[in-house]
């Protein structure tokens, strides 16, 4: 009877915890009906057809960032550099777009396709940049990746020297008319931005759940010498996030730049704080090894709809910054709660199976 006695108050313990542990897992989406149920309430016109469309461009932009830094993040690194990417990427558009690229007495001249693509292929550069640094030079990734957003930023602000390039319109005589169509087209009825979320946030959970590079990456972060004695190349793997958090990082340049018709080299000052944001809110555990983008993309629309619900409601953009910096200390205190919980889980099922 005292075994029976000492066994029997354990259960409702148990019951509480994975409650709580449960509660812990769809924090994203507490988290994501709380907000569109405070500002619905708040802000008049909040679910508008147009600012809802509105909104889900906003989201989709931080989107694509939060998907690359979610693998950075998952395989333990960090990427800081995403934002001055962004306006780099657009403001090297814009100087071809309007200047081509003069060699000698010469001007090379290049149609649309091939300007995007140059800029998408400086994006991958300057990540393989940050892989080579941290892989090959043994930076930590925090350094190396700070360092390349002053670099990237500052070549931004030489390229025109501090000024915008406006009237992004192309010539017709280079074929690099229909730029502004990367930010304003809309398919079927729904803008472009939103199909490439759909397209990018699906074969970025395919990369992750179903080829080895994904299984790979998820190795890395969790116990990176322990995947390095299985045989994966940590290296490779490495290099290979960086440059998909650098070449998602172009594209949000080029379509920022698209949808104004013009670059302005501080395009997406503080952009990395609202990936790591979206990265942190949907699951991804700052220490690595963990986190889906199935999460982080609805942790993008939490960053997303704060931020366009605190405009509409008229708040300073200081304030906003103060509360997205609450937000990120607040997901990772829950993470890290997460993590007790669940190894305290795991604890008491051996201990019941035992």
């Amino acid at each position: 009877m005292s075994a029976t006695a000492a066994i029997t108050p354990a259960a409702p313990a148990r019951k509480s915890d994975q409650a709580l542990f449960l509660l812990f897992k769809l924090r994203t989406f507490i988290a994501l009906f709380a907000v569109v149920g405070f500002f619905s309430a708040a802000a008049p016109n909040f679910l508008s057809a147009d600012n809802a469309l509105i909104m889900a461009k906003h989201v989709a932009l931080n989107a694509f960032l939060a998907i690359g830094m979610t693998y950075v993040i998952v395989s333990g690194g960090i990427d800081l550099s995403v934002g001055s990417t962004v306006g780099l990427a657009g403001m090297v558009a814009g100087f071809l777009i309007l200047n081509g690229l003069p060699v000698g007495d010469y001007v090379i001249w290049f149609n649309i396709f091939e300007i995007i693509g140059i800029a998408l292929l400086l994006g991958v550069a300057i990540g393989g940049a940050n892989g080579l640094l941290i892989t090959r030079l043994n930076v930590a990734p925090f350094i190396a990746t700070l360092g390349m957003l002053y670099v990237a930023r500052g070549a931004a602000l030489l390229i025109s020297d501090g000024a915008t390039f406006a009237n992004l319109g192309g010539k017709d005589a280079a074929s690099s008319t229909g730029f502004p169509l990367l930010g304003t087209l809309s398919p079927l009825g729904i803008p472009l931005v939103l199909w490439l979320l759909v397209v990018i946030g699906l074969a970025a959970t395919y990369l992750g759940l179903r080829t080895p590079i994904g299984r790979h990456i998820y190795a890395v972060g969790g116990n990176e010498r322990a995947a390095q004695l299985s045989g994966v190349q940590v290296r490779r793997v490495k290099m290979v996030v960086y440059m998909i958090s650098g070449g998602l990082a172009a594209l949000v340049g080029l379509i920022i730049a698209s949808q104004l018709e013009a670059a302005h080299p501080l395009t997406g000052e503080t952009f990395e704080l609202n990936a790591i944001a979206a990265a942190v809110l949907g699951g991804t555990s700052m220490s690595g090894g963990r986190g889906r983008i199935g999460g982080t993309i609805v942790g993008a629309f939490v960053i997303g709809i704060l931020s366009d619900g605190l405009v509409m409601m008229g708040v300073s953009s200081f304030w906003q910054t103060v509360i997205k910096g609450v937000v990120i200390i607040a997901a990772v205190v829950v993470d890290q709660a997460q993590q007790r919980m669940q190894q305290r889980l795991a604890l008491q099922q051996s201990a019941a199976t035992a």
